[in-house]
């Protein structure tokens, strides 16, 4: 076995890979190389740290330094004065970035992960995910074997009910129950199925867990296996994931070699095998009955349940669906027991939440807290608060099948019971943050577009009555809203909710319906008003000059329609029925003479 006295961490997700951390590993190679360090130093590719504004990252170990925004030209430096001489680089230093001081904290000291918890997220960034045997320091397969060895099905599955696992994917439905459901239905033949098909926009919680801790996955479906009585499962994962991809194909691999996955795994007697199917971006295939259908070479619609796919699933045997991050709970909690899990989170949501945090927040990046946190604590404490001063608005939380969280309620605590009451959703956890210049009406017009350009088109009321609320609220926007547009939009939202087929239809008119609860003022001054509070929707702008103009001709020279006139030297004015609102005005103004209003 080789030792090192020092481990150089790089991140290589997907994040601080497309800003070049590969480069930075081969430079680093080289490196160390040239200083004849390389028998002391070793370069290891892991997943995501989560703080992924500050990539590409790199960590030193033993001493835990946490470099941020690493450039090829920081590696000689690194190496020569940090890795060579011991002393470090200062100036790379994410604190010192931050706070503009040079103070070297440790990962438990840094605003971001001092209020976190990690168990989905444990060895994301902490192992190379290509390598089983880092897999293994970290109790890597020591959950299955317990299993497999030492508990009967039955109790495999009461340990999980014990914990109070509830699925991560967005429903929250009992883990333990849903294999319960499933170890009852006689069959020779059963499914074990790893939903990864992530598709919520802003949301990447299980491409991260797949890309840093393959290994957690194969382990936890193992188990499932073991429990319900399954001896094959699949992981459907989207196409547009290649390096979880690359990584699960490697772990699998890995896992068949050291007898942990295939025939007679740690020869006691039960066989699991894995395959990996693509999805082709299709939201719906995140419903379960969608996803099967898909895997079965079918085009991906949803049908009605019952029957569930307890009793009749992929290839109409019974199957088991959970989600990546649900799976990346089991190891520990069968290492662990029940009540360690259950001592983290609430009474009804027992363990810890990942979230993608992101839109207008200082520190996004992947988060992972105790059920129960306050919204506050996740965007101000962790997230870093609001950039460039600007107020909070308003959090999105569960995709376009979620809602609209005002300020007014950053004290309510991430659970599943709470969040359903206020109109919003856990779901899978996207968690997208907006601020004053965000308009709520024209943010419940993304999300059902979305879901529109989304929907399979197989039921009436996802199909049609999304595109009508969608058509009704491209009208408020485009300062064509009219009188009672706001009922119809409720009336059709109730419509949708209560008959369409699906999850994904059910749920689609949540941003328009949260929204309204909460900022119903704003779409009544698009309607009634014409003027967008926020500034935002362009066919409601109006820019002005105004006297702190001074006449440098600048604006009329960028005006692409000619809207704007005067003379040098003199405040100058804008033809509001010829400007065309494209802001070119606004943006070379260098005296701030001119507003949007």
């Amino acid at each position: 076995m080789e030792y090192y006295r020092s481990h150089v961490l790089v991140c290589g997700g997907t994040g601080c890979t497309s800003s070049g951390s590969a480069t930075l590993l081969k430079l680093l190679d080289e490196k160390l190389a040239e200083y004849g360090l390389e028998k002391e130093v070793k370069p290891i590719r892991t997943g995501c740290f989560g703080l992924c504004e500050a990539g590409p990252v790199v960590i030193v170990y033993p001493e835990g330094t946490f470099y941020s925004r690493v450039t090829p030209r920081d590696i000689d430096e690194i190496v020569s004065e940090h890795l060579l001489k011991g002393r470090v680089v200062k100036r790379l230093l994410h604190h010192a970035k931050q706070a503009e001081t040079a103070v070297d904290l440790s990962l438990d000291e840094m605003p971001f992960y001092k209020h976190q918890t990690r168990v989905a997220l444990r060895n994301c960034g902490v192992i190379s995910p290509e390598n089983i045997d880092e897999y293994l320091a970290f109790d890597g397969y020591k959950a299955l074997e317990k299993c497999l060895l030492h508990m009967t099905p039955q109790e495999v599955t009461a340990t999980v009910i014990a914990s109070g696992l509830r699925g991560r994917g967005g429903g929250g439905f009992p883990t333990g129950i849903k294999w319960q459901l499933a170890s009852k239905s006689e069959s020779p033949v059963k499914y074990i199925i790893c939903n990864a098909d992530e598709g919520d926009p802003g949301a990447f919680m299980d491409r991260s867990v797949l890309e840093g801790d393959p290994h957690s996955v194969l382990e936890a479906m193992t188990i499932a296996g073991y429990a319900i009585g399954a001896h094959e499962g699949y992981i459907y994962v989207r196409a547009e994931y290649p390096i979880a991809v690359k990584r699960l194909e490697i772990a699998i691999e890995q896992a068949k070699g050291y007898g942990l996955l295939g025939e007679n795994i740690l020869e006691s007697g039960f066989s699991f095998d894995i395959h990996i199917r693509l999805g082709a971006g299709a939201f719906v295939c995140g419903e379960e009955t969608a996803l099967m259908v898909s895997i079965e070479g079918r085009r991906g619609e949803p049908h009605p349940k019952p029957p569930f796919p307890a009793v009749k699933g992929l290839f109409d045997m019974p199957s088991n669906i959970n989600n990546v991050e649900t799976l990346a709970n089991i190891p520990p909690i069968i290492n662990k027991g029940p009540e360690w899990f259950r001592s983290m989170g609430t009474e009804k949501s027992p363990g810890t939440k990942v979230f993608a945090l992101g839109g207008k927040i200082n520190n996004t990046g992947l988060v992972e807290v105790p059920m129960g946190t306050p919204l506050r604590t996740v965007i101000y404490d962790i997230g870093g608060g609001i950039p460039g001063g600007k107020q909070f608005k308003a959090v999105q939380t569960g995709g376009p099948s979620g809602g609209c969280i005002p300020a007014e309620l950053l004290d309510v605590p991430i659970e599943y019971d709470s969040l359903t009451a206020i109109g919003s959703m856990m779901g899978s956890g996207g968690m997208i943050v907006m601020d004053e210049d965000n308009c709520m009406v024209d943010i419940a017009r993304f999300f059902l577009d979305f879901t529109v350009d989304e929907s399979c088109g197989k039921c009436t009321p996802c199909r049609i009555g999304t595109k009508r609320m969608l058509e009704i609220l491209d009208r408020i926007v485009s300062g064509k809203g009219e009188e009672g547009d706001i009922e119809k939009l409720e009336k059709l939202a109730e419509t949708i909710k209560a008959t369409a087929l699906c999850g994904l239809g059910q749920t689609a008119p949540n941003p328009v319906l949260s929204t309204l609860r909460f900022f119903r003022h704003e779409y009544e001054a698009h309607i009634r008003d014409k003027k967008c509070p926020a500034h935002h929707c362009r066919a409601l702008l109006e820019y002005v000059i105004g006297p702190d103009c001074r006449g440098c001709t600048a604006c009329m020279k960028a005006c692409p329609v000619g809207a704007i006139t005067g003379e040098p030297k003199v405040v100058h004015h804008i033809n509001p029925d010829k400007c065309i609102r494209c802001g070119a005005c606004q943006t070379k103004c260098r005296f701030g003479a001119i507003s949007r209003q």
